[in-house]
């Protein structure tokens, strides 16, 4: 008889999140052999040194991994092991692409509709452009738009968009050919930006438009899909002509404040602005207020935001020096470049006694 200290089949797959037919199969496999097999009754037991090694089974089955590939990360050292699961999701990916792609293909022949040519642009400028306003974007479960980018066309310009609530990024792209006419939807954020590599290669890229997505026509390159999303944009167009006038306007270098950014200690980061300049106020009275030469007219105002908001809006503004249009503590923020304005990005601040 096993000894008291192997436990039964039944109880070894509650430990381990497998099922006893699955060790059943695993241990005829030859991945996960029990400790000891009764020879009269042929019940299996299995040893508590042995959960380890099933829950990494289990837990490579459920991203698909082959049993063979499985065995081999079991077995190997962790570098090795490492390797061999990049590889395994760099082939998932890879087909789960293939498999979208096809799906594209598919269901166009199934509506029967062609693509409809939206717009024109330079592959460089769009792909920087993306790269810029999706980190704008966040991801939440139940609320995909905010993972969104929204794209608007008309003959004169095409605009890109995203927001997740407390920054909103907007740049507008001069088109190489303009649209025939206005046309706007919302694109899926994480499908554009795999795209962005390829699209940075190509010298134009034109937009076409289909029932379910957009296909980006690249010169000497694969064409890249990205989905429609059907959930509605927010009105930021709205948002935008409700804002209260500007109070306080700010020119500071680009990358003096993203220094004083940076070395600041704290998760909240409050600014100063006065005429003779704007300060980073320190995170406690053990640390010094950081000043930066800038040129202020307005108000004096003193804001409060997140690193994580103010951070991302400053360092993808365009040029050497960034502007800051407030209006006050609990208004959203403008900052944009000081001499060009094509790409604009608005922050919200947070209450000066609100805790990270």
């Amino acid at each position: 008889m096993p000894n008291s200290e192997l436990m039964p089949i039944g109880v070894f797959a509650q430990r381990s999140g497998l099922t006893s037919s699955a060790l059943r199969f695993y241990a005829d496999s030859g991945l996960l052999r029990p400790a000891e097999v009764d020879p009269v009754s042929g019940y299996r037991y299995y040893s508590a040194d042995q959960v380890a090694r099933a829950t990494v089974l289990r837990q490579l089955r459920e991203i698909a991994m082959p049993l063979t590939a499985a065995a081999a990360v079991l077995d190997a050292r962790p570098d090795e092991a490492f390797r061999l699961l990049d590889e395994h999701i760099a082939k998932v990916a890879e087909d789960a692409a293939a498999a979208r792609r096809a799906a594209v293909v598919l269901k166009s022949s199934l509506v029967g509709t062609p693509s409809l040519p939206i717009t024109t642009l330079k592959g460089p400028v769009l792909a920087d452009a993306v790269e810029q306003i999706l980190t704008a974007t966040a991801h939440e479960p139940g609320m995909p738009v905010l993972g969104a980018l929204r794209l608007e066309a008309t003959p004169e310009a095409v605009t890109l968009t995203a927001t997740d609530r407390y920054r909103l990024s907007t740049r507008t792209l001069v088109p190489a050919e303009p649209a025939t006419s206005t046309w706007a939807a919302t694109l899926h954020g994480d499908e554009l930006r795999a795209a962005v590599a390829e699209i940075r290669r190509s010298a134009l890229v034109g937009v076409e438009a289909t029932p379910h997505g957009i296909w980006l026509r690249l010169a000497d390159r694969d064409d890249q899909h990205c989905r429609l999303l059907r959930e509605e944009f927010p009105d930021y167009r709205l948002m935008l002509a409700s804002l209260p006038e500007v109070t306080t306007r700010v020119t500071v270098s680009k990358d003096l404040f993203l220094r004083a950014l940076e070395e600041h200690p704290g998760e909240r980061i409050a600014l100063r602005m006065a005429h003779h300049g704007m300060n980073v106020l320190p995170a406690s009275d053990a640390h010094p207020d950081v000043p930066i030469p800038a040129a202020v007219t307005g108000q004096d105002l003193r804001i409060s935001f997140q690193l994580t908001t103010l951070y991302p809006a400053v360092s993808t503004a365009i040029g050497p020096e960034v502007m800051l249009d407030l209006r006050g503590p609990g208004q959203p923020v403008t900052i944009r470049s000081a001499d060009r304005g094509d790409l604009t990005t608005l922050a919200m601040p947070v209450k000066p006694d609100h805790s990270a």
